[in-house]
């Protein structure tokens, strides 16, 4: 199957981008500039000799691009009328300033005063684009208890002090108690997270703000030990490992928060407001669970033995309904 790196769609693009970010830094590292593109030093370098087939009008007709790669660094010239970088579509623009204006909403003062700066910019270059990102209401997911549970961890990350949370666990249905020494506030795929040290699960983890339901600075100080890493969010949350069970529910319109509090593969729009999700889990006993508290809001279809204990699930509990 083709990747963003290697459809022809996506070469164009990247190799469009490549001229003016190499032209505008005079020179740039192979690895560098392979790493910034998200490609192979060999993808790259076939990029650079598809650009020595590239010829321009300007500044004179027919002008081949002229480039080096030799020792490891790049270098290009007579390409001047592509060096400008490319320009941003209103689309494009407008969702990266409703990005960036959520990303201030969850950082420190300084970094809060930075990004500002670039927003201004940002903004006063978008033209229509930053009337319709204007349109768009940004705020710390989870309403108001996210806000203050925010600013109290931005108070406990900057005094190096450990946390009491009361979380909330949605595959187990139950509220945990756990001592977590914050790490750093983010902002993954539109949910605001504390990722910290946890003392009950002796990792790092990450917590989203709105299942946090009670939250105490502790006169005690942090502790992140030495080999704690940071969570790659880039690639997202959802990490389904092969040995995980695919699930598959369709839910009735009332039924559509599920797709919003559960990583999903995939959601289908159905018609008249059903869905159509998919989901991996190493443990379903948390699906029978929920899928008894959808009752006619969702079902669960695949597997089909899941389904079978779902209704022999649903059998008993009505049973014992009619013996009290």
């Amino acid at each position: 199957m083709s990747t963003p790196a290697t459809t022809s769609t996506g070469r164009l693009g990247r190799l469009l981008a490549l001229v003016p970010y190499v032209v505008n830094r005079d020179s740039v590292m192979l690895d560098e500039a392979a790493a910034a593109f998200g490609v192979t030093q060999k993808q790259l370098i076939d990029d650079l000799n598809l650009l020595w087939c590239v010829e321009l009008r300007a500044p004179d007709p027919y002008c081949p691009i002229d480039l080096s790669y030799e020792g490891g660094e790049i270098t290009v010239t007579e390409a001047e009328s592509i060096a400008r970088p490319l320009r941003l579509k209103v689309d494009e623009a407008a969702a990266l300033l409703v990005a960036l204006r959520m990303l201030a909403g969850v950082t420190g003062p300084h970094d809060r005063d930075a990004l500002s700066r670039v927003i201004a910019k940002l903004e006063s270059a978008a033209g229509a684009a930053a009337t319709v990102a204007g349109q768009v209401s940004v705020e710390v997911g989870g309403g108001g208890a996210a806000r203050d549970h925010l600013a109290v961890l931005r108070e406990a990350i900057t005094a190096r002090r450990r946390v009491h949370l009361t979380y909330y666990v949605p595959a187990r249905d139950e509220n945990t108690e756990r001592d977590v020494d914050p790490m750093r506030v983010l902002v993954v795929e539109g949910s605001t997270y504390l990722e910290g040290w946890c003392r009950r699960a002796e990792a790092v983890r990450l917590f989203r703000l709105d299942r946090v339901t009670g939250l105490t600075v502790l006169d005690v100080p942090a502790d992140i030990p030495d080999g704690a890493e940071p969570i790659d969010v880039d690639a997202g949350l959802f990490r389904p490992s092969p040995q995980d069970v695919r699930v598959t529910l369709e839910l009735a319109p009332a039924g559509r928060w599920v797709a919003d509090h559960y990583p999903c593969e995939s959601v289908t729009e159905l018609g008249e407001g059903r869905l159509r999700i998919v989901l991996r889990t190493p443990d379903t006993r948390w699906v029978r669970g929920l899928a008894l508290r959808l009752g006619d809001q969702g079902r669960v279809v695949a597997p089909a033995a899941l389904a079978g204990e779902i209704r022999a699930d649903a059998a008993a509990a009505l049973a014992h309904y009619e013996t009290v």
